[in-house]
């Protein structure tokens, strides 16, 4: 067939079912808004494949799976912003008396020299106390990617301070 062919084929295909897509991401959802979003990038998704596509059986029954996976990605995400938030918002300020600012000063600028990910790691398990797991819903990875992460973050500051006590000095002088 010629591409105008496939062309009209999907334009057909996207008037038929745009509509049952959209509300199908809706009651997936349970987001108005988010539906259209969902729907269409699904319709770029199966044009993208169409050729394939248009030759199987039943194209609609892959749309749908799709949407449904768009709208699971969707979710997932929300519920992990979610947790990062309410994570990072439900603990509250604790005071600790006395502070070495020296050594309070010295372990952020070498926290500041390491990559974004092995910093937070460090920062949320030693100075915020989290387990790995917490740890891990906050920062959208694995557990396993944690514990290598804080290892090799903690051997890196080790280098940098030249101490074999940093995960003390990170949880005393971090909330500082």
């Amino acid at each position: 067939m010629l591409l105008d062919d496939a062309s009209a084929e999907f334009h057909e295909f996207f008037e038929r079912h745009y509509a049952e897509l959209a509300r199908l991401a809706h009651l997936l959802t349970g987001e108005t808004d988010a539906a259209d979003e969902l729907a269409a990038d699904a319709l770029v998704a199966l044009w993208q494949r169409w050729d394939r596509m248009r030759q199987v059986d039943h194209p609609l029954a892959y749309a749908r799976g799709v949407v449904a996976n768009l709208a699971r990605g969707r979710i997932r995400s929300a519920v992990r912003e979610r947790r990062r938030i309410a994570l990072f918002w439900s603990r509250g300020p604790q005071k600790v008396e006395g502070p070495d600012t020296a050594a309070v000063l010295d372990v952020r600028a070498a926290l500041a020299r390491l990559p974004f990910r092995k910093r937070a790691c460090v920062v949320l398990r030693h100075a915020f106390d989290l387990s790995e797991k917490d740890t891990a819903a906050a920062l959208g990875i694995s557990v396993g990617t944690v514990k290598s992460q804080t290892s090799k973050a903690m051997a890196e500051l080790e280098r940098i301070l030249g101490t074999e006590t940093v995960g003390d000095l990170v949880a005393r002088r971090t909330n500082r």
